[in-house]
């Protein structure tokens, strides 16, 4: 017959090897013969921890203390159970005794240093994980802890440090190397981010928290496919996993698969509804399809989960601009009120300029974008940038986008000095940008997607200007003007922007042409065919006063046609609904053609069997009319009252094609009817609108170059 030491060592080996029932058995049976058998009490005090249930171990602790009060574990290990229980000055009182009984007991100071942190308390913290480490040097524990409130503090590269030494000791730490790739991926170090995350995933093929990263940093980089792999790799292990749904949603939208993706952001938030980013990221995908007033519903929702959330007040008004019957007064209280929630807090960072008492020849101007690639910024700005005088004016691009194209190395080759600038945070950019002493700081973007407003709320240039990526006022009281035209913002109307207007001679912006661009195809209706009239805008820009407003002139031309491109066009959610639209107008689907994105040089081509463009409103085109005027189409326009309504009149105007610019929604019908059926002026006009517009102020990237350093350097003399 076994002894009890014997019974004791049998049980321990069946704990050990994780035969819990077995284990607990022996337990139960030495407690049978010897019922205050402290080793026996704290195993099945141990065993009850293990499979959740804290109560039970806290009792059973506890009576192993009644029996055996001078064991440190006794009362190590009833501090990890009130401290599961939540109950945190308990648990330090028990680690504080445990250490009084043994001084060098190396896991008492680590538990008591989790404890701490768990109450708030991180320099504590941080002195007993020091503590257990200078009594176990081979200890892993207390170096990855200390990682973890370091990086909590934002303390990274001494998070590294920890980390690293942490896996120095255990390679095969998952949980490290997923830390640390998320550290990597804050730092925009998305190589070394990814590699962490695919060894955390290596280790452990079952940890969804890794998979979710990265498949998150993949969609950072743009690798949309295996993105998506990952986040739905992380919803099999945890399908419940409310976080991982949303981001495959994002990846979806980003792959322009609206209708997939609205289901993962709905299914996001019925996990959790109190998740903000999920009704932010399904307010996105609505805006896609077109429905703004759902959009708008799911970012207001997003603000009062969480009222300091930058991203969805951005998207809030954003979307805004779309809304029929939007007033330039409504949208700057919308942005005024941005200001005074997020950047206002921030003025106390700005400290005085350093730079302003300098005479310098050149000014030095810095571009903050993170679209500085194939996109409306890009085909706007690179005519500018590469005919800007460096004997005048030196730049330096903050790109603030991982992928590349071709359009952006001509950015790289154009400024003075280039900055990769995705992932590090606001505070640090404002500081590198006033590290380089920049005199004037351009905002391309607003309140899009991925912009920087929070840096110009710090003001890290003496003067700031937002131009080209947004559609009006940014609302910060920080940024000083808006870089505009007459057209834009005519005179009078300077009342609704916080920022001065700045107006450009010509237009606002200067287009470049892409060099692949097909060549202008004789007019489609001279071949015998019908009319046919285009719109190759985002769905959110067609709103029902649009659809009545196009059905009238359909039903006036009744054998004209109409064709809407655009990503989203081409999937059921969206040419259904509109299809509908159209229907109530009394249209027949039969007359609408509804296309998806396509290659650029291939979107462009349809342009080929178009005749008359139909601008929408109330936010207008903007490059998409440029694009229009390059292929020979022209555009039919109502300028609003909003900067948004008022892109294609600036465009035209500087084109000189003022004929089909109309005063109100009744000439704008009257103007693509009588255009539609006079075909040989049409002919003329597509003939020579692609000669007409290289040579006019709208294209000469030179000319708007000198005119924009005149204007700064004015701005530059006025602010020193």
């Amino acid at each position: 017959m076994a002894t009890l030491s014997e019974a004791l060592a049998l049980a321990i080996q069946h704990h050990q090897a994780g035969r819990l029932p077995a284990a607990e058995q022996i337990y139960r049976q030495i407690l049978l013969v010897e019922p205050y058998h402290a080793d026996a009490l704290h195993m099945l005090g141990v065993i009850a921890a293990q499979v959740g249930k804290p109560e039970i171990a806290v009792d059973l602790f506890r009576r192993a203390i009644r029996v055996n009060g001078s064991s440190a574990p006794f009362h190590t290990d009833l501090g990890n159970a009130l401290k599961e229980q939540g109950k945190l000055d308990q648990a330090v009182a028990c680690y504080r005794y445990a250490i009084k009984l043994k001084p060098d007991y190396a896991e008492a100071h680590n538990n008591l240093g989790n404890a701490l942190k768990d109450q708030e308390k991180p320099d504590e913290a941080i002195a007993s994980y020091r503590k257990a480490m200078k009594l176990n040097a081979d200890y892993v524990d207390p170096h990855y802890n200390l990682g973890v409130v370091f990086q909590d503090q934002g303390k990274l590269d001494d998070a590294i440090a920890c980390y690293r030494r942490a896996l120095q000791r255990k390679p095969d730490h998952a949980v490290a190397h997923n830390n640390l790739g998320s550290i990597f991926r804050k730092l925009g170090r998305f190589e070394e981010a990814i590699a962490s995350y695919r060894r955390a995933v290596e280790l452990q093929p079952n940890y969804a928290v890794a998979h979710y990263n990265l498949g998150g940093t993949l969609r950072d980089q743009g690798k949309l496919d295996e993105a998506a792999a990952c986040c739905r790799r992380a919803i099999e292990l945890k399908p419940d996993f409310a976080e991982a749904h949303n981001v495959l949603g994002n990846v979806l939208r980003d792959q322009g698969k609206l209708d997939e993706a609205a289901d993962c952001c709905r299914r996001a938030v019925e996990l959790n509804p109190d998740l903000a980013e999920a009704h932010n990221i399904l307010g996105n995908v609505l805006r896609d399809q077109g429905k703004l007033d759902e959009s708008i519903a799911c970012y207001r929702r997003a603000l009062e989960l969480d009222p300091d959330s930058v991203v969805a007040h951005n998207n809030l008004v954003f979307t805004l601009q779309y809304c029929t019957g939007v007033t330039p007064s409504s949208l700057a209280e919308a942005h005024a009120e941005f200001d005074r929630r997020h950047a206002a807090p921030l003025r106390g960072l700005i400290v005085p300029f350093e730079n302003l008492a300098e005479r310098r020849g050149r000014l030095r101007l810095g571009f903050v974008s993170p679209d500085l690639k194939r996109h409306p910024v890009g085909y706007f700005l690179i005519g500018v940038l590469e005919n800007l005088s460096r004997e005048t004016c030196e730049t330096v691009c903050y790109s603030d986008r991982v992928a590349k194209d071709d359009l952006t190395r001509r950015f790289q080759a154009a400024a003075s000095q280039w900055r990769d600038v995705f992932g590090i945070s606001d505070q640090r950019l404002a500081e590198q940008i006033r590290a380089d002493r920049i005199d004037i700081l351009f905002d391309l973007a607003g309140h899009t997607s991925h912009n920087r407003l929070l840096v110009f709320a710090r003001r890290p240039a003496p003067v700031q200007i937002t131009w080209a990526g947004y559609v009006g006022t940014t609302g910060l009281s920080a940024m000083d003007y808006l870089l505009a035209d007459r057209y834009e913002v005519p005179p009078g109307a300077e009342y609704h922007y916080r920022e001065q207007v700045l107006r450009m001679p010509d237009g606002y912006v200067c287009y470049e042409p892409p060099d692949y661009a097909p060549p202008v195809t004789r007019l489609p209706a001279l071949d015998g065919n019908a009319v046919t009239f285009a719109c190759f805008n985002n769905p959110a820009k067609i709103t029902p006063q649009a659809i009545e407003v196009w059905a009238k002139i359909l039903h006036r031309l009744p054998q004209s046609r109409l064709v809407l491109k655009f990503k989203g066009w081409n999937l059921n959610s969206v040419a259904g609904r509109f299809t509908e639209l159209f229907a109530a107008q009394a249209i027949d689907p039969a007359r609408l053609e509804l296309l998806g994105p396509s290659p650029h040089d291939q979107y462009l081509a349809e342009y080929q069997r178009i005749d008359l463009a139909l601008d929408p409103f109330p936010y207008s085109g903007g490059l998409t009319t440029c694009e229009a005027l390059w292929m020979g189409v022209p555009v039919v326009t109502c300028p609003g009252e909003t900067f948004a309504g008022r892109h294609s009149l600036s465009h035209l105007s500087n084109v000189g094609l003022t004929e089909t610019i109309a005063r109100d929604l009744d000439e704008y019908v009257e103007l693509a009817v009588s255009l539609a059926g006079d075909l040989p002026r049409l002919a003329e006009l597509r003939a020579g609108l692609r000669e007409r517009m290289a040579a006019s102020p709208l294209c000469d990237g030179k000319r708007f170059a000198n005119n924009l350093a005149s204007l700064l350097h004015g701005v530059w003399q006025r602010r020193s």
